[in-house]
């Protein structure tokens, strides 16, 4: 009688247990439909992309310049529109970004469209040594060639860069190609100047100390290093001799026509120069979701920048100037943007 009992019993349990599992399986089902209603379909709780990616570094620049500048807003927008921690990191720029996206230093990078594309290519100081690793995120603003001097210097054109003691930025950085070849349409070398291989910080403590005559610098305008000279020292922007900026762009066609405006860093006129782009590019083998994500945080909040340089950073001029391959999932998001 016991053991009959004893079966019974077990029968009743075994039969609730499978009733409980009924309805945790329903309530469970319920749960993810009513999670999939509020996010659109998708069965995520928010429309961050799932990836095994825990941490992302922004190789910016050197903190006097405009990649710096917006380094920080840039990490924090792809922090919270993909849920990846994101960090600001300081560089050396442009060259030195692209060898550390191959050496996975680094998953995105601020970088001149011109040093993109010799990367790319294995040109000028990526001769022999070819980057194929990395993509386009999307175009940001004109980087203004501004060659910098004090009014006490003396000098008024290029022709009076002669003999001069100049910075020219790091041998292989942006900057460095830009000052050669704007030398050299002026029909000047570097071995015409005494050549200084200086970032734009020692750049400017250079030209206030006097050590220096004259400072190329590379940056979206007004640049932080040169406003901050201009606050002790009359800051001078020499301009291009009349059709040398045709010429440039002929025998170099990633430069483009550029106005520093009067009363930019207090001068009394407009001076003609050119720029070049500023961009993104990231790691290839960054999941086409988790880009897509960065490129529309970013793209998509221009106006939570709070740099001069944020009103020029569009998303219908984010291909613009681009001349290597555009990542998959940031050309997915200017495809929906057309």
């Amino acid at each position: 009688m016991k053991k009959k009992q004893f079966r019974l019993l077990m029968l009743l349990s075994a039969f609730a247990l499978l009733i409980l599992a009924a309805c945790g399986s329903d309530s469970e089902k319920e749960t993810k439909d009513a999670e999939k209603e509020d996010t659109g379909g998708n069965s995520a709780a928010t429309d961050k992309p799932e990836s095994d990616i825990k941490f992302l570094s922004l190789l910016t620049g050197g903190t006097q310049g405009t990649y710096y500048a917006l380094g920080g807003t840039f990490a924090d927008l792809i922090t919270t529109g993909t849920g990846i921690k994101t960090t600001a990191e300081v560089s050396q720029a442009s060259a030195a970004n692209m060898t550390a996206l191959q050496e996975d230093k680094g998953e995105i990078a601020f970088v001149q469209t011109d040093i993109a594309y010799y990367a790319t290519e294995g040109k000028m100081m990526f001769d022999g040594a070819k980057i194929d690793t990395i993509s386009a995120l999307g175009a940001l603003y004109p980087e203004t060639v501004q060659l910098v001097t004090t009014e006490a210097s003396g000098i008024k054109t290029y022709a009076d860069l002669k003999g001069k003691k100049v910075s020219v930025g790091a041998p292989g950085s942006g900057t460095y190609a830009n000052a050669e070849q704007l030398l050299e349409i002026h029909g000047l070398a570097m071995t015409d100047v005494k050549a200084q291989n200086l970032d734009f910080g020692e750049s400017t403590e250079g030209l206030q100390s006097g050590q220096i005559d004259a400072a190329f610098i590379t940056a979206g305008t007004p640049t932080a290093a040169v406003e901050a000279l201009n606050a002790t020292t009359k800051v001078n922007i020499i301009g291009m001799d009349a059709g040398k900026a045709d010429e440039l762009i002929a025998k170099y066609p990633y430069y483009a026509k550029e106005t520093v405006a009067t009363g930019t860093y207090g001068i009394a006129n407009d001076t003609e120069t050119v720029s070049v782009l500023a961009m993104l590019a990231v790691k290839k083998d960054l999941p086409d979701e988790v880009v897509y994500e960065m490129t529309k945080a970013i793209y998509d909040n221009t106006d939570k920048i709070s740099h001069d340089k944020g009103r020029l950073i569009k998303a219908e001029t984010g291909l613009a100037g681009i001349s290597i391959e555009v990542h998959p999932g940031a050309q997915k998001y200017f495809d929906e943007k057309k």
